[in-house]
């Protein structure tokens, strides 16, 4: 069995764990976990195709979750949506957002783009605390409804427990990535690479940089959307808070650790830094002073992220092979 059938297998195998985790522990705490770390992968991996691929440092992947988790929550509260519809509608939005972002910002500069991300980042908490009408301001949606999915053949799946969740979440993140995997790897993956590389000669030789930025930031903001309505909803409760800096500053360490453009390594970090913090809660005092030593060290001994000191490795190994081996 060649490499791509190792890793083909042993991807299999860990979706396999993940799914039966359920099956072996109801802990709420275990299982807890197990969402954040799929509504983080979904977050993280969707920055890192924005940042670790295209170039474009992007701050508002945090607002496509609210505007995610809001517009599903009141499309199912006020209009009695279903959960599928609302959180189809709230992809959809963030994804039209996304388009109006990159559109009226790309074609000026990278720059530009930056700050106009973290502007309406901004905007999206000021709107969602001060547009009581709509949003209930500080209080934000409490109690938001246990909800239904509709299956085939007639069949409802009623999310009431943790576990649903944990499988929805799961599931959504798999099929989320697989997306993500198909995209990196092609053609379409090899133009992001070279626009990131070198924008004009990139585009010398037919590569169109605005379309394929575009692509990037509205798939990013369509999956964070999507995701955000499935989290509201297992929070029971959307406020001011989903829109908090510190869930951008998670995202940017978990791809900067990872390494940008690296799709496996932005997911393990995603990983570990979704279990540290809470591994961390026995020196309740020091938590977070411990947790920021670690992101330093790490940092030091991997400058490149964990994929590319991987990727390193493998240079490293491939140049001592005999002269005429095959890479």
């Amino acid at each position: 069995m060649n490499g791509a059938g190792v890793r083909m297998l042993g991807v299999v195998a860990l979706l396999a764990l993940l799914f039966a985790v359920p099956g072996f522990t109801r802990n709420e705490y275990v299982l807890a976990l197990g969402v954040s770390f799929a509504a983080f992968s979904v977050l993280a991996s969707g920055l890192n195709l924005v940042y670790g691929y295209t170039g474009l440092l992007s701050f508002a992947q945090v607002a496509f979750f609210g505007v995610g988790g809001y517009t599903a929550a009141l499309l199912v509260t006020e209009l009695n949506w279903s959960l599928w519809s609302g959180a189809l509608a709230a992809g959809i939005l963030a994804a039209l957002l996304g388009i109006g972002i990159g559109y009226s910002s790309l074609r000026l500069s990278r720059h530009a783009f930056a700050i106009v991300t973290l502007s309406f980042a901004l905007l999206c908490m000021i709107v969602s605390r001060d547009w009581v009408s709509l949003t209930r301001g500080a209080m934000g949606i409490p109690g938001l409804p246990v909800p239904s999915l509709a299956l085939p053949g007639g069949a409802s799946w009623r999310l009431n427990k943790p576990a649903d969740f944990f499988y929805l979440l799961m599931a959504f993140s798999g099929v989320s990535h697989v997306l993500i995997y198909l995209l990196v790897t092609s053609r379409i993956g090899r133009a992001l690479r070279a626009i990131k590389l070198n924008e004009p000669l990139a585009q010398s030789q037919g590569i169109n940089p605005l379309s394929y930025k575009l692509l990037t930031v509205t798939l990013s903001a369509f999956l964070s959307g999507i995701v955000g309505a499935f989290f509201v909803f297992y929070l029971t409760i959307v406020d001011p808070s989903v829109f908090d800096f510190y869930y951008t500053e998670t995202m940017l360490i978990m791809v900067i650790l990872g390494g940008a453009g690296s799709f496996w390594g932005v997911l393990f970090s995603t990983a570990v830094l979704t279990v540290l913090p809470d591994l961390l809660r026995f020196t309740t005092d020091l938590r977070m002073v411990l947790y920021g030593v670690i992101l330093i060290v790490a940092m030091l001994v991997f400058p490149g992220g964990i994929g590319g000191w991987f990727k390193q490795r493998r240079i490293a190994h491939w140049r001592k092979r005999p002269y005429g081996d095959k890479p």
